[in-house]
């Protein structure tokens, strides 16, 4: 890929990427504080490179961050799986126009980026490089120094997992709004029939405390536990005083829950015919960072 030489202030290329490098950091990883930790690694190698041998500063970039992904996602699994309770990855604030472009608010949203984690780090970085920018298998194979027919065997593996797994639901931003709405009145509201006519008959609620919280420590199933566990939160004592706030959360819309004026956690989900198939509750206070405006990506 040839596109214009480097240019030489090392700040300029990386400032105008810097968006798409972090979205590949995040999409790779699931979490704010590690993919803004690539990015100063990414950074340090791209300051002290030959730069002059760079063509295509967006490719170099993109491949350094994979990279750099890859080796701390595959460091990073033998935590994960000590995880307390279900993992769920870090919510993100995102600006309403994230959803126009439709590749990039497809591949961070929280669906998708739990499908992302049930890949193997490698699965996960050949898929994005492939399905996400185009890359052919040589150049992958190139960038992660495997062969090329590892690359191709990769690639058609973790894309059929992607597929067979890949969320279905109502991107109607409209349809998504009204089934918002009508959540937030029936949790102010207390409302368990009216929590019930929402939910879909195969709903499963997951909630991500981490040990840190407290939250349910296997996904419900079934209108009557989900409606029932939801409606009883705000009905606990310690949950007076928490106000829910309508937001976009990795590219979607979503919810936000407030003490105050510190966000204490976030519910993004999946709508199918007006109906809340799966939900997903992010309280872990540690991985909240994504939820400060000034981070929106």
């Amino acid at each position: 890929m040839i596109d214009s030489p480097a240019v030489a202030d090392p700040l300029v290329p990386f400032t105008e990427h810097r968006r798409l490098l972090f979205a590949t950091a995040y999409r790779m990883l699931g979490s704010v504080a590690d993919a803004e930790d690539v990015l100063q690694d990414a950074w340090l190698q791209w300051d002290g490179a030959d730069r002059s041998a760079v063509r295509n500063p967006r490719a170099y970039l993109v491949r350094t961050v994979t990279n750099l992904s890859l080796n701390r996602l595959t460091s990073a699994r033998a935590t994960r799986e000590a995880y307390v309770g279900p993992w769920l990855p870090e919510p993100l604030l995102t600006t309403p126009d994230i959803a126009e472009e439709t590749e990039l608010a497809e591949t961070v949203s929280t669906a998708m980026l739990v499908v992302l984690e049930s890949l193997s780090p490698l699965e996960r970085a050949v898929f994005l490089l492939r399905e996400v920018f185009g890359y052919s298998h040589a150049e992958i194979a190139t960038a992660l120094e495997r062969s090329e027919a590892t690359v191709r065997q990769t690639a058609h593996r973790a894309r059929e997992h992607v597929q067979a797994r890949r969320p279905r639901y109502d991107a109607d931003t409209a349809r998504r709004r009204e089934a918002t709405d009508r959540f937030l009145a029936a949790c102010s509201g207390g409302d368990l029939n009216a929590m019930m006519e929402l939910l879909a008959p195969d709903v499963t609620v997951w909630s991500d405390g981490g040990g840190k919280v407290t939250a349910a420590r296997r996904p419900l199933h079934g209108v009557d536990a989900v409606a029932r566990w939801i409606v009883g939160i705000f009905a606990k004592p310690e949950s007076q005083g928490i106000t829910l706030r309508p937001a976009h959360i990795n590219g979607e819309e979503g919810v936000l829950a407030f003490m105050g004026d510190v966000p204490i956690g976030a519910l993004t989900f999946d709508v199918v015919d007006g109906l809340f198939v799966n939900l997903r509750f992010q309280v872990n206070p540690d991985k909240l960072t994504g939820l400060d405006p000034e981070r929106a990506l």
